[in-house]
């Protein structure tokens, strides 16, 4: 049981340098799991609009939204990962990957 519990903690310290890059990739993924979903909401509730104004709000929530939710929940996710301490850090993350794995593999 020692091996696993130093096999998390190095995985953990490891990890630790790489938290803006692991959280920008988690946000990726649950946004090219739901991001067509999501197009779709939105097209279906502008139909009725003219091409410029359905095309300029596609362009405010796929470039300004989709874009600031990367830069700016990307570092919060990563302050949040980093309250984690080293025993419990690297299965959090496993959990996640496994989960947003789960949900990819369910959405298609």
């Amino acid at each position: 049981m020692q091996i696993l519990f130093d096999f998390f903690i190095n995985l953990s310290h490891w990890s630790r340098s790489y938290l803006p890059e692991i959280s920008l990739a988690i946000l990726a993924t649950l946004m090219v799991i739901y991001g067509a979903t999501l197009n779709r909401a939105i097209k279906r509730n502008i139909r009725q609009l003219n091409f410029i104004l359905r095309t300029s709000i596609f362009i405010l929530v796929c470039a300004l939204g989709y874009g600031a939710t990367l830069i700016l929940v990307s570092p919060l996710l990563a302050q949040m990962l980093a309250q984690f301490n080293n025993q419990t850090l690297s299965p959090v993350l496993l959990l996640c990957f496994v989960l947003l794995g789960f949900l990819a593999d369910r959405n298609n």
